[in-house]
C-alpha cells in the first residue's frame, strides 16, 4: 500500500516543471515492450501491459492523485484501454505460434488489399473519432488525438500478424503526437514519442531484413528438397 501511495504520487522536478514518476517508468516499460516486439519475444507483451495500465492513470487528468497535467487526454486514455484488450490477443497469438529458435513471429509484408485496408482504416477511424473525442472534451487539436488512438490499435493489430508495415504506422503516430504531448505538458512522454519515432523506423528495417533472410532460407530448404523449385514470392507479398 506504502509503495502505490508513493508510485502515485512521486515526482520529478526540473526547474518550474514536474514529472510523474509513473509517467517515465509507463514509457520506459512501453521501450521495453517496442525492443521486445523488434526481437519477436513474446514477454513483449506482458510488458506492455504493465506500461499502458500505468499511462492510462497519467492521461486520465486530475482523476489520480499526484497529478501534474490539467489537460485530460482522452484519446492516449483510452488507447491504454484498448491496448491492453488487443495486447492479450496478440500475446495468445504469439505464445502459441512460437517456433523452435525463440521468435514468436515470422515478419511477412501485407498484401496490397492489407495496406489498402490500413490507409483507409487510419483516415475512417480519424475521422470518426474527432467528433466523438471533442463531444468528451479531449484536449485540441482532436483529431491528432484520434489520429494516435486509431494509429495505434492499426500498429498493434499489425504487430501480432508480423506485418512489416506495422513499424511505419508507429512511425505516422509518433510524427503527430510529439507535438500534441508537449503542447499538452506531458513532456516526458513526448521527448519518449522523439524516441520512439527513430526506435519503430530501425524496427521496420530489422523486420525487413528478417522477412528477407527468412524468404531466403525457405527457398533453400525448398530447392534442396526439389532442385526444380523455383520459389517465388506471391505479388501480394511484394515490396
Amino acid at each position: 500500500m506504502e509503495f502505490l501511495r508513493w508510485l502515485f504520487d512521486a515526482q520529478w522536478h526540473f526547474g518550474d516543471q514536474s514529472v510523474l514518476v509513473r509517467e517515465v517508468l509507463g514509457n520506459l516499460f512501453g521501450l521495453a515492450s517496442a525492443l521486445g516486439g523488434m526481437r519477436r519475444k513474446v514477454w513483449a507483451w506482458p510488458v506492455g501491459i504493465a506500461g499502458n495500465l500505468l499511462l492510462f492513470t497519467v492521461f486520465m487528468g486530475t482523476l489520480f492523485g499526484g497529478q501534474v497535467h490539467a489537460a485530460n487526454m482522452l484519446g492516449q486514455a483510452g488507447r491504454q484501454i484498448m491496448f491492453i484488450v488487443v495486447s492479450i490477443w496478440g500475446w495468445y497469438r504469439w505464445k502459441t505460434s512460437k517456433n523452435s529458435d525463440g521468435a514468436a513471429v515470422v515478419p511477412e509484408w501485407a498484401s496490397w488489399k492489407e495496406r489498402l485496408f490500413m490507409v483507409a482504416f487510419m483516415l475512417i477511424g480519424t475521422g470518426v473519432l474527432t467528433p466523438v473525442f471533442r463531444a468528451l472534451g479531449s484536449y485540441e487539436p482532436v483529431w491528432s488525438d484520434a489520429w494516435i488512438f486509431t494509429g495505434s490499435l492499426l500498429a498493434t493489430i499489425g504487430m501480432a500478424k508480423g506485418w512489416v508495415e506495422f513499424w511505419l504506422v508507429w512511425v505516422a503516430v509518433d510524427v503527430v503526437g510529439t507535438p500534441l504531448l508537449w503542447s499538452a505538458g506531458y513532456y516526458a512522454t513526448a521527448f519518449m514519442y522523439i524516441f520512439y519515432g527513430a526506435f519503430t523506423l530501425a524496427g521496420f528495417f530489422v523486420w525487413w531484413r528478417t522477412r528477407n533472410q527468412e524468404a531466403a532460407r525457405v527457398k533453400v530448404q525448398t530447392q534442396h528438397l526439389d532442385p526444380s523449385v523455383d520459389v517465388v514470392e506471391a505479388p501480394g507479398n511484394a515490396r
